[in-house]
């Protein structure tokens, strides 16, 4: 079989075993015929396949199948495949003779009007047109189409039109708009306008009795239980305990005991280092029993002091509300502890003097008092705006006074001068000052410690600016709790620090930097609901200290100054709780410790 070039088909003579090997090798009966550029030539010179549907030759009384012709009539790709959607078949025409017989050549059938031949194809029009105007009517421009390419044509308009209405490609955008826009996970929380005029010391409206508008509130009385601290009043107070506002005999009892030891001077033994022997066996002689247990202020201790007296053991203790206890310990009576509110604040820092035992210094946030037992009374010493953190005495006397601020600064007060202000204050480049203390030979050097910073400060050269420190105390990496010299000679400095170590300093001479004889790893993570650990050295002792502890059983422990741990006191009948603050007798052995509750532990022999 053989294509013309009119594009007819046109059958070969063929003989019985080239038919026979034709079906076999075609089971499917169909095959592909090229034609030539020349042939099916319709756009850019793209060659045409046609695919011919042949079917086994029909025997006797048999009709005999129409060969289609597969493809497109248009013009393909590089690939030489027909579009989707686009099935052309060529019909046999009626003068096509049977391939049984070959026929003479004829011109080819005239293929309907509007048909591709008639736009340029050779010999291919649309098999399934008649060339009827049967069904829908032709599209414009789509004449040459047939019937069932031009309802197709319409389906899709009508389609597209319905979509279109639908409007879904402008919801598609938005969706993917909203699904792309990420949410924002960090939510910022606005920063909170600063006062104009804030004070420097934090206090809410009630203490400073100020209604929320601003206007003062009148002054009313005091009503029980109306505020859990009690407002002190500045100047002079009586001392009078807190669940008492009469005179009582057991009152007076503690106070006619307080100044009788006062009266009586202790022997005076010259402070020198005992050998290490003698001092182990006097730690192991001091004992911890119930009866020497009390509680004496109401919240956590903040600060302690025991009198020098050597014939009966007298303490006092702060609290974190302002109150101070005092505690005959040798007293048999229930009520041989009293407490006085002299402050509204913590007690950070107390004191016998030296020079007269029967008063009692003690530091809160805005004022330095003076409890005189012999007046009964609480004389205001100093009062500030800033809040004060620590002070120690500048003379034997007790007569002025080295106060550190919180915000840094450090202060002179002189006792012996009318009215509450300082005589100087001084920045020494502090962000925070806890401690400070006075050198026990040279009176004119104090230490201070800070942030991270401890430095030593000669009080002659102090001035409002620009001091600098005789000494750098260097190595800490977090906030200092304390730094003391030592009691006899004063060539060692102990610091307590945030980083988890004790340090010894050696200071002996007081260089720009001094050295560090021994570090200590030693917990001191108290938190927030204990104190703040405190080494502080044994007066009787120069080269050893007693610290609090975090470890279990609850002790507290004395080292040495090269770092050795020398004694635990401890008591797992008596003590189960965390000794912050410690203090030792001067001259008698004996150890008080204070707890978080108010409670005093008293160890001795």
């Amino acid at each position: 079989m053989a294509l013309s070039q009119a594009g007819t088909l046109e059958p070969e003579e063929t003989s019985p075993r080239t038919q026979q090997r034709m079906q076999e090798s075609t089971p499917t009966g169909t095959t592909e015929l090229q034609l030539s550029p020349e042939q099916g030539e319709r756009g850019a010179g793209a060659a045409r396949q046609l695919r011919v549907l042949l079917t086994p030759l029909a025997g006797a009384g048999r009709r005999l199948p129409q060969k289609r012709l597969l493809g497109a009539y248009g013009g393909e790709g590089a690939e030489g495949r027909a579009p989707a959607g686009k099935r052309l078949c060529l019909e046999r025409p009626p003068n096509l003779p049977s391939p049984r017989k070959p026929a003479p050549a004829s011109p080819p059938a005239t293929p309907p009007a509007g048909s591709p031949a008639g736009n340029g194809v050779d010999g291919v029009w649309d098999a399934d047109s008649d060339g009827s105007d049967a069904g829908d009517a032709p599209l414009d421009g789509y004449s040459q189409l047939s019937a069932y390419e031009r309802k197709r044509l319409k389906n899709i308009t009508e389609n597209a039109k319905f979509f279109a209405a639908l409007k879904l490609h402008e919801s598609a955008a938005r969706l993917h708009q909203i699904a792309t826009k990420r949410p924002s996970h960090v939510t910022k929380r606005a920063k909170p306008k600063k006062a104009e005029d804030e004070t420097v010391r934090r206090r809410s409206m009630r203490l400073q009795r100020v209604e929320p508008s601003g206007i003062p509130m009148p002054e009313l009385p005091a009503q029980p239980g109306a505020e859990e601290y009690p407002q002190v009043p500045a100047g002079p107070l009586p001392m009078v305990p807190e669940d008492q506002m009469g005179d009582s005999k057991l009152t007076e009892d503690l106070l006619t005991t307080w100044m009788r030891i006062s009266e009586m001077k202790a022997n005076d033994t010259e402070k020198r280092t005992r050998d290490m022997k003698r001092y182990q066996d006097s730690l192991n002689s001091m004992v911890l029993s119930e009866d020497n247990i009390k509680k004496v202020v109401k919240y956590r201790v903040s600060s302690m002091a025991i009198h020098p007296s050597e014939s009966i053991i007298f303490v006092a203790a702060g609290d974190k509300s302002g109150q101070i206890g005092l505690w005959n310990v040798n007293s048999k009576s229930e009520e041989g502890a009293h407490v006085f509110i002299p402050h509204n604040y913590l007690v950070s820092c107390m004191h016998f003097s030296p020079f007269n035992p029967a008063h009692l210094l003690s530091l809160s946030n805005e004022t330095l008092r003076c409890g005189d037992v012999t007046r009964a009374v609480f004389d205001e010493i100093c009062r500030s705006e800033e809040s004060l953190s620590s002070f120690d005495f500048l003379e034997d006397n007790a007569s002025t006074a080295i106060v550190g601020h919180w915000d840094g600064d450090v202060a002179v007060v002189d006792r012996r001068t009318p009215g509450t202000s300082s005589e100087l204050s001084a920045d020494i480049g502090f962000k925070r000052t806890r401690t400070v203390h006075v050198h026990p030979v040279n009176k004119q050097y104090f230490i201070a410690a800070g942030s991270v910073d401890v430095c030593i400060y000669d009080v002659r050269y102090l001035k409002s600016n620009g001091n600098k420190p005789v000494s750098s105390l260097k190595g800490h990496t977090k906030s200092v709790a304390s730094a003391y010299f030592s009691p006899v000679t004063g060539n060692r400095v102990v610091t307590v620090c945030a980083d988890d170590k004790l340090r010894v300093y050696d200071t002996t001479s007081l260089s720009s930097t001094v050295s560090v004889l021994s570090t200590v790893r030693h917990n001191n993570n108290t938190g927030r609901w204990l104190t703040r650990f405190r080494a502080i050295w044994d007066p009787k002792q120069e080269d050893c200290f007693v610290v609090g502890s975090m470890a279990r059983p609850r002790q507290i422990e004395v080292f040495q100054d090269t770092g050795k741990l020398l004694h635990s006191f401890y008591n797992l009948d008596c003590l189960g709780s965390v000794c912050s603050i410690n203090v030792v007798h001067p001259s008698k052995n004996i150890l008080v410790g204070g707890n978080s509750s108010g409670r005093l532990h008293v160890f001795k022999e």
